[in-house]
């Protein structure tokens, strides 16, 4: 297979010309001379068909690694399951799943005869507490004075404490469900009730449906709030040893594949999980990107005894002859046509990790300059097929 795969690529580039006459190079590489002879030259339209990829050498940590799997987490208490705080009917619902709400957000309205009950409860219980501590308080001062007897005084303020118990308890309830007090003093019934978002974030679930009768306990919506996203990892035994907090992770999530995510471990678990045999790191992320919720797969690696390296993509460096050559790139002129210009240079070819293989160039290279970042077997092949057919 691979040897159809380098022959087509030794076909595609059959219109290639590596240049060996004298023309000037439109930059110089600081190479000892500026002709073009070694190169492999590229039209602007061979280079868009073939889907070359160019960029400047990167460097990357290339040491010791724990491979780990996890999940995307949050806190607990950036977590919320919103329960009614009385059992009544859903009169409407306001927010749809992954809606955004905030804290005191109205998700739903609930309408029930025992929700009205519990405001005329309370109005009257007031009422009455009002007539009751005046009459305590004429209770006690006649009791004071000794013209009353100690009978009398001691009912008044039972009932007097008995009625503020009542309406304490009832004003609390009220509270609960969101409603005001002082409306419902001046007469103002409430005919349905809010169920509040107890904390900012995202809907994650909607499990009830206009008119259902909801208990207290019904777990009506469920709430999330990403911003403090982290990734839990598990680590097995044998690499228990090697991880320790502050080191980095390196991970990706299965809907964004390509996209390298870094993390940093913030704790390590203490205490073993039996099957298998693993404990828990926490590791809070560094650069989020895209939308990472809670419950997306994670895998990674982290790093263990990192060192930063110069690296280039797998297919970035080809062998020729025991030797390893990436490829300069340089964009220009010749004869007012649009090419580029590729010219190998040996490199030391050191450790690869996920499809990256650490580079030592045999000669400076300005972090300006741009590199193949694909293609270097076809290239190669290119300059071998035109070095052939200039030695005849």
């Amino acid at each position: 297979m691979k040897q159809h795969i380098f022959l087509i690529a030794i076909a595609s580039l059959s219109l290639f010309s590596c240049s060996n006459d004298q023309k000037k190079s439109a930059h110089d590489h600081g190479h000892e001379h500026n002709s073009n002879e070694g190169k492999v030259q590229l039209s602007s339209a061979q280079f868009k068909a073939l889907e070359v990829k160019v960029g400047q050498l990167t460097t990357r940590d290339m040491g010791e690694s724990v491979e780990v799997n996890g999940r995307l987490e949050v806190p607990p208490q950036n977590e919320a399951t919103v329960t009614a705080i009385i059992g009544a009917n859903i009169n409407s619902i306001q927010v749809i799943e992954g809606a955004k709400v905030n804290r005191g957000q109205a998700l739903a309205y609930l309408s029930h005869p025992d929700l009205i009950k519990v405001q005329t409860d309370y109005l009257n219980n007031w009422s009455q507490l009002e007539y009751a501590e005046q009459d305590f308080e004429r209770q006690e001062k006649l009791y004071e004075e000794n013209v009353s007897s100690g009978r009398e005084f001691q009912r008044a303020k039972a009932e007097y404490l008995t009625k503020k118990g009542m309406v304490k308890g009832l004003e609390s309830q009220l509270k609960l469900m969101g409603l005001s007090v002082e409306k419902i003093r001046e007469g103002h019934i409430y005919e349905i009730v809010p169920v509040v978002c107890p904390i900012d974030g995202y809907v994650r679930k909607v499990e009830v449906k206009t008119g259902q009768f909801v208990q207290p306990q019904t777990e009506m919506f469920e709430v999330v709030n990403i911003e403090h996203i982290h990734a839990d990892f598990m680590v097995f035994e044998k690499d228990m040893h090697k991880v320790e907090e502050d080191q980095k992770v390196e991970f990706t999530v299965s809907s964004m594949p390509d996209e390298v995510l870094m993390a940093r471990i913030h704790s390590v678990g203490k205490a073993f999980e039996e099957n298998p045999k693993a404990i828990h790191l926490h590791a809070e992320i560094e650069n989020k990107k895209g939308l990472l919720l809670p419950g997306m797969y994670a895998r990674g690696r982290i790093l263990v005894n990192t060192k930063e390296v110069q690296v280039v993509p797998e297919e970035a460096i080809v062998a020729e002859d025991d030797r390893h050559y990436i490829f300069l790139a340089t964009e220009g002129q010749d004869h007012g046509n649009a090419v580029w210009w590729f010219t190998p240079i040996k490199v030391a070819r050191g450790n690869s990790l996920d499809g990256w293989v650490e580079v030592n160039p045999f000669m400076e290279i300005n972090k300006n300059q741009k590199i193949a970042l694909s293609h270097a077997y076809t290239l190669m092949a290119d300059l071998k097929k035109e070095e052939a057919e200039h030695s005849h």
